[in-house]
């Protein structure tokens, strides 16, 4: 039950948004930003985002050479046109927000290894230039085969390496942190332990029923839009929305004494990823090995593919090279029959901003200014 004083300070919003991760955040900003002086709740039903925002390896990417060329194969050269700009233009906003400081923002490299079976992508390298050309302004993608040496990669398996030149590395959590605390700044109220169940509309707002995880009731909060950025878990408060959870693996070792590489790194359509920090190495991805097992939102450690992972490490980034593993952990991504997000105004009240596609962020900072603008 509520008392008399909870009903009456903070029961009521002229905007709630459900979903504390990226792009929840970047549209609670966006509403603070349009509509000054509005009452604004972010709610959040786990102590931290509970999808990928915080758990993700911390890539500021727009796709590789052969994750781009494996799009072309089911999307029109339009349509991957516009989804690298938007992924572009999100990322250059997030930076601009924030600071490239205040998210550990940094330009260490960013390639992609080819195998045997991927070297045909060469051959199309200039083609994805000319291609992407009206976004980038100058070349994405250049040859890096003269750095393989030096990195230490095991030769057998990279036959090449592709540079992507726009593309950078942040420290997730303090890019979290630092949305949250600009949030806050604005006077946007964030709950945490606030479960959304589900919502009714009417012709004088919408009411959202949540579960106050502690006190184990409902509680009923009234807003006048009600904006949706649950990502993988969309289809518990929508249920016909076109999403797919897929959940990524994650592991990263403990410091390597004289690690030969700095950066980020791609391979295999992208469906695997790793990079340098701190001296140590994080390696994620896998979900091709187990497609069906890893569509779930239970944040869960899947064997097969960490163990995989760990192979990786040894037969491909640090051959002859002893490691050992500090942490694993995996996070829970959206994605659906296409690679574009889903930006929609459902009603007059009701919004969503969902399905990132694992670029959330890229792509989080402008999908969130999108769906403000219909508002």
């Amino acid at each position: 039950m509520m008392s008399y004083w909870e009903l009456q300070s903070f029961s009521s919003y002229d905007h709630i948004v459900i979903g504390a991760g990226i792009v929840g955040l970047s549209v609670a900003i966006e509403l603070a930003d349009k509509f000054k002086g509005q009452r604004i709740a972010v709610l959040e039903r786990g102590l931290l985002p509970t999808g990928a925002s915080s758990r993700n390896a911390g890539f500021a990417c727009m796709g590789s050479v052969t994750e781009l060329l494996d799009d072309l194969q089911t999307m029109s050269e339009q349509e991957v046109i516009d989804l690298f700009a938007l992924r572009k233009t999100g990322l250059e906003l997030l930076r601009k927000r924030l600071g490239d400081t205040r998210i550990g923002y940094a330009t260490n490299g960013s390639y992609e290894l080819i195998n045997d079976n991927e070297l045909a992508a060469l051959d199309k390298i200039d083609h994805l230039n000319r291609m992407l050309l009206p976004v980038t302004g100058s070349a994405a993608f250049r040859m890096a085969d003269d750095q393989i040496d030096a990195t230490g990669f095991d030769r057998g398996f990279t036959r090449a390496m592709i540079e992507n030149v726009h593309e950078g590395e942040l420290h997730t959590g303090k890019m979290l942190r630092a949305l949250t605390d600009l949030a806050i700044s604005k006077g946007i109220e964030i709950k945490t332990g606030a479960e959304a169940d589900h919502y009714t509309e009417s012709s004088r707002g919408v009411e959202v029923a949540i579960t106050d995880t502690f006190r184990k009731e409902q509680w009923v909060l009234h807003c006048s839009t009600l904006t949706i950025c649950t990502n993988a878990f969309t289809r518990q408060l929508l249920p016909n929305a076109d999403v797919i959870p897929g959940r990524g693996q994650v592991l990263i070792t403990h410091p390597i004494p004289g690690l030969k590489f700095k950066g980020i790194y791609h391979f295999d359509k992208g469906f695997y990823y790793f990079r340098e920090l701190n001296g140590c190495v994080l390696i994620g991805g896998g979900r091709n090995l187990d497609f069906e097992g890893e569509t779930t939102t239970e944040l869960a450690l899947n064997k097969l593919i960490q163990i995989d992972l760990e192979q990786k490490l040894a037969d491909i980034i640090l051959p002859h090279t002893h490691f050992e593993v500090a942490q694993r952990w995996s996070g829970i991504m959206a994605f659906g029959s296409t690679k574009q997000p889903i930006v929609k105004a459902y009603s007059d009240r009701v919004f969503g901003c969902f399905r990132m596609g694992g670029m959330g962020v890229a792509m989080g900072s402008e999908v969130a200014r999108q769906i403000v603008n219909l508002m």
